[in-house]
C-alpha cells in the first residue's frame, strides 16, 4: 500500500513555510545522520504521510550525494513515493521473480525531536523510471510515523506519467502497488499528487 510521498527541496524550512501558507502544516521529523538530510512530515490520510526532505545544515557534507536528487534541485519537487510492505525480503523476492529489480535492502534510522528512535528497512530500485516507480519500505516493529501526525489533508489522487505506461503498470503490479496510482502516458516521467485541504485542493 502507498506509504508516503516524497517532496524533495533545497530548503526544508522555506518549503514548510510555503505549505503552511497553503494550510498544510508539517511537523519536524528529524535528521538522517550521515546522509546529510532532515525532514518534516504531514499526514495525508490514514497510514499515509507527506515527507518534505532536504539538506540538513547541522550536518557535515555527506560522503555521497544526497538521495532524491536533492543536491541538484533549485525548487521543491515531488520526486518519488514509497510503498509499505510487511516483509521486505519476501517483497524483493517476489518483485525479482516478476522481472523487476527493486534494489538491495538497506537499514535506515532517524531520531525524532522527542528522542524516539525510528528504524526501518527500504530498497530503492536502480531504475526508478524517473521517480515513477516507488521504493519499498518495511517499518518492522517501529510505530508508523503517520500514527503521531495530525491529518490536515487527504490524498485525492496520485498520477504517474511515463512514455511507457504499460511497463510502469506491470512493474507496479510486481511490487504489489497496482491500483495505488493512476498511470498515464507522458512525454517524460513525472508525478502529480492532489491533496484535499479545508481551504481547497493543493497540487504537488
Amino acid at each position: 500500500m502507498l506509504d508516503h510521498l516524497v517532496l524533495a527541496t533545497p530548503d526544508v524550512d522555506d518549503t514548510a513555510a510555503d505549505l503552511a501558507g497553503r494550510h498544510l502544516h508539517t511537523l519536524e521529523g528529524g535528521p538522517h545522520v550521515g546522509v546529510g538530510t532532515r525532514n518534516r512530515l504531514a499526514g495525508i490520510g490514514p497510514g499515509r504521510y507527506l515527507e518534505v526532505v532536504g539538506p540538513d545544515p547541522a550536518q557535515d557534507e555527506p560522503d555521497a550525494p544526497r538521495p532524491f536528487r536533492i543536491d541538484t534541485l533549485t525548487a521543491p519537487a515531488l520526486v518519488t513515493w514509497a510503498v509499505r510492505v510487511d516483509d521486505l525480503d519476501a517483497a524483493l523476492d517476489a518483485a525479482r521473480a516478476a522481472g523487476h529489480d527493486p534494489g538491495p535492502a538497506r537499514d535506515m534510522s532517524r531520531r525524532r525531536p522527542d528522542g524516539t528512535l525510528l528504524a526501518w528497512r527500504l530498497a530503492f530500485p536502480p531504475d526508478d523510471a524517473g521517480g515513477v516507480l516507488p521504493f519499498l519500505i518495511d517499518w518492522g516493529a517501529t510505530r508508523h510515523p503517520s500514527s503521531d501526525l495530525p491529518v490536515p489533508a487527504s490524498l485525492r489522487t496520485l498520477r504517474l506519467a511515463h512514455p511507457d505506461p504499460e511497463r510502469v503498470t506491470a512493474l507496479l503490479d510486481a511490487v504489489g502497488a497496482g491500483g495505488e496510482a493512476e498511470v498515464v502516458a507522458g512525454e517524460s516521467p513525472s508525478l502529480q499528487a492532489v491533496l484535499d485541504l479545508p481551504g481547497g485542493p493543493l497540487v504537488l
